[in-house]
């Protein structure tokens, strides 16, 4: 949230699972995504103080190209610890946006054009 705040990106939806993070989130036009992905692992590592490995190597990235593909991806995020047998609902889970919209970052804007 700390990069958040000082809009290094905006983050739409998001769920800590035990074993993986998913997160929809649009970085701010001067950060790359690779910048924005290492600006949450390297804030998180650095507040864990740990010195074990806590992020694999690579990551999944999935480019968001009209609404549609955004609601999908949404809805996937939260619906995830719901696949996942953690929850029977997605908004019973307490490491998810799913029951606090009202505190994410609105959709993109380009996102909205032409909606009526």
């Amino acid at each position: 949230m700390h990069y958040r705040v000082q809009g290094r990106f905006a983050l739409h939806a998001f769920v800590v699972m035990p074993d993986h993070v998913h997160l929809l989130l649009t970085p701010a036009p001067e950060v790359s995504f690779e910048k924005a992905l290492q600006f949450i692992r390297g804030g998180f590592s650095f507040r864990l103080h740990s010195r074990e490995e806590v992020w694999e190597r690579g990551h999944f990235d999935k480019r968001v190209p009209d609404l549609a593909a955004y609601e999908t991806t949404l809805a996937y995020i939260h619906q995830n610890p719901v696949k996942g047998g953690l929850v029977a609902s997605a908004s019973g889970y307490a490491y998810s946006s799913a029951s606090r919209m009202g505190e994410m970052d609105a959709m993109p804007d380009w996102l909205s054009v032409g909606r009526g």
